[in-house]
């Protein structure tokens, strides 16, 4: 079936959210895809999915952005999870040292899980609450470079760093992908490949909650 001209591109990336319940994965999720924040939002039950369509390198990258809450029982969806993930934000909150310290345990899993050379970014969330702040900025800037992460922190609340967040992972998926495509004469895996989608579950339009409000 063919697309519309208004849903036209040119890849379409997958790219996860993880990291622990209540880290703001959610937020950075709808920040990113609908410019909105929801001071109420629950524990994300299952998993929901959300795409934003931009211009990545010159070309019409489709984001499929992918959220999941990172409570133990639902840890079961896993291998459907990361499955044709090509990049993943790994989220912490900067307020809670528990979430940083759980970190290592989330990227393992990733590795374990996850396509060898998926692109992943760690992402300190929730800068906007400076006098709760108790992760040093430091100190996950030394263990990204450890781990070969890249990383960044940012406030869904006041949007500060989100845009610039997806974009650079996005950037670096691509860039990544256009070696493999100079470097190969194999064709490109049907996620990436021009005019391809991946199987995926879920609604594209996730339904907004009334105490959700753009700025």
């Amino acid at each position: 079936m063919a697309r519309r001209a208004d849903e036209e591109y040119d890849y379409l990336f997958k790219v996860v959210l993880i990291g622990d319940s209540g880290v703001g994965k959610s937020n950075l999720l709808s920040r990113f895809t609908r410019n909105e924040f929801c001071l109420e939002s629950k524990s994300t039950i299952g998993v929901e999915f959300a795409t934003r369509t931009l211009q990545v390198e010159g070309r019409t990258v489709k984001a499929q952005i992918w959220d999941t809450a990172g409570q133990e029982r639902y840890r079961a969806i896993t291998s459907a999870y990361y499955r044709g993930a090509l990049g993943a934000l790994l989220v912490y909150d900067v307020t809670k040292p528990t979430t940083f310290e759980n970190v290592s345990r989330w990227l393992k899993e990733l590795r374990d899980h996850a396509d060898s050379n998926i692109v992943i970014m760690l992402v300190g969330n929730k800068t906007d609450l400076k006098h709760l702040r108790a992760v040093a900025t430091e100190d996950a800037q030394s263990y990204a470079e450890k781990e070969g992460l890249s990383f960044i922190e940012t406030s869904a609340l006041e949007a500060t760093n989100v845009e610039k967040a997806f974009q650079t992972i996005l950037a670096e998926i691509y860039r990544i992908i256009s070696k493999k495509s100079l470097s190969s004469d194999e064709p490109a895996p049907a996620n990436i490949k021009e005019g391809k989608t991946i199987v995926v579950g879920g609604s594209e339009s996730p339904i907004k909650k009334p105490c959700c409000s753009s700025s």
